[in-house]
């Protein structure tokens, strides 16, 4: 067997040549894809992943802002890849609601777990508005991520990489931009974690961009491992 290194190209080479048109459902002017299949053919590739959807302290699934409107947010990760996602709570008319209810909320974490599934390529293009899967003619471009949904209430969230109706372009990997959203979403998740050895795996599955993050912001660095270690210090050991 291969010791190789699952890389994010791997990845996206492997899942963005596949189509998944049939499987597209329809809601106002907006397309998704049917999150049940999506999952499958992601654990057909890659069993071992997993996904992990936000949970406050108080058990409520969802970031609310101040004005009732809430978002969900998902992370999934393969092997040492993790990519994530957020996903603004609509209704029918796909408006921001206030106070959603718990079947509102479910449906917004199922589809917000297919966008994150297209950051890595899986029915990306369905998002970008195209039909089918385009063929590799040029190399795969690396240095355009995408950040945030357009529907998030003024708070900048984590990164996204897929485009859709409803994201809007990053100023790219590595900026201050993406330092700033990439440390607040690190810090996050960094608050789920349990155990101090759960906080050490998720802090090694982040290797890479944080080295980027000590490289070009050294105090952005100092100050996030400043946030951890108090984090470490009321975690309980496995």
């Amino acid at each position: 067997m291969s010791n190789k290194e699952l890389t994010y190209k791997d990845v996206w080479d492997n899942l963005s040549k596949i189509d998944c048109s049939d499987k597209i459902e329809k809601k106002m002017n907006l397309s998704y894809l049917s999150w049940a299949w999506a999952w499958g053919v992601l654990q057909e590739h890659y069993p071992q992943a997993q996904y992990l959807f936000y949970q406050g302290d108080d058990d409520v699934p969802y970031v609310k802002y101040p004005d009732g409107t809430a978002e969900v947010r998902c992370r999934v990760s393969i092997d040492n890849l993790t990519r994530e996602m957020t996903l603004c709570v609509m209704d029918n008319r796909n408006n921001a609601i206030q106070n959603p209810n718990s079947s509102q909320v479910n449906n917004s974490k199922m589809r917000c777990l297919t966008k994150c599934l297209a950051m890595y390529g899986l029915g990306h293009y369905i998002y970008a508005g195209e039909d089918v899967p385009k063929e590799d003619k040029e190399p795969v471009k690396k240095d355009k991520p995408i950040t945030e949904l357009k529907n998030v209430v003024e708070e900048k969230s984590k990164p996204v990489e897929t485009p859709t109706e409803d994201v809007e372009v990053d100023k790219g990997y590595g900026t201050e931009a993406w330092a700033e959203l990439f440390v607040k979403s690190f810090l996050e998740l960094a608050k789920l974690s349990k155990t101090k050895d759960a906080m050490t795996s998720y802090y090694k599955n982040n290797t890479k961009d944080l080295a980027t993050l000590r490289d070009n912001f050294p105090k952005m660095k100092a100050d996030l491992d400043s946030e951890l270690k108090t984090i470490v210090s009321n975690l309980k050991e496995d």
